[in-house]
């Protein structure tokens, strides 16, 4: 039987994506994706818009392509630490099914803290390519029901090992996301289980975090 698997973090052009949602969905889908999540980059500037135009999309879509899901979404980025809270609450009001937080990577100069907040704010659903993570973080995200990213994209994912192996050690949850801006990013499964064992985790966890942990996210839908 195939299996197919979730992505929870993405971008369109509403951002600095390169395609529509349409294209978006039909594209995941045919690489053996039966639920995505379009999280474009916003702030208090265009949060609400965005949102909107993805639920939009999102009822569009339902309507035509069977056996698969698109969810609004949106990810936080380069907001001050102290932000997120109200923000992360906000765009859950607004109908966002998934928060991500932008979180600190090895190759931007994300604002220091904000892995610190996001791991303890109830309201945000995915810590994004937290490379530069604490064991402290990693606790507060398990006991605050945020997963924590292993990333497809280039440079982001330069932290994979690290995230993984405090998540392994904690127990926090894991998730494996694409990152996808253009044609080529998005994730098919057998590419999604590489980048979890090229993380360093076992074949066990690895189908755990590709295969099973997706479910647990949902549940909060």
């Amino acid at each position: 039987m195939e299996r197919r698997i979730c992505d929870f973090h993405m971008h369109s052009f509403y951002s600095d994506g390169d395609l529509l949602p349409s294209e978006i969905a039909r594209r995941a889908k045919v690489l053996g994706n039966r639920l995505i999540a379009i999280t474009d980059h916003a702030d208090a500037s265009n949060m609400e818009w965005i949102i909107k135009a993805l639920q939009r999309a999102s009822e569009e879509i339902s309507k035509h392509i069977g056996d698969f899901e698109l969810v609004p979404g949106v990810e936080l980025t380069h907001i001050s630490p102290a932000s997120i809270p109200e923000l992360a609450r906000e765009a859950k009001r607004l109908g966002a099914k998934v928060v991500v937080v932008h979180g600190e990577t090895p190759v931007e100069p994300v604002e220091p803290g904000t892995n610190k907040a996001a791991c303890r704010c109830a309201d945000v659903d995915i810590l994004a390519h937290p490379g530069i993570l604490t064991e402290e973080d990693a606790l507060a995200a398990k006991d605050n029901g945020v997963f924590l990213e292993l990333s497809y994209r280039g440079g982001h994912c330069l932290g994979n090992g690290r995230v993984a192996r405090l998540a392994i050690e904690v127990g926090a949850l894991l998730l494996v996301n694409s990152d996808a801006h253009t044609v080529g990013d998005h994730l098919a499964p057998e590419m999604s289980l590489m980048v979890a064992r090229g993380s360093g985790l076992s074949e066990t966890d690895a189908e755990k975090v590709v295969f099973r942990n997706p479910e647990e996210l949902i549940k909060h839908f």
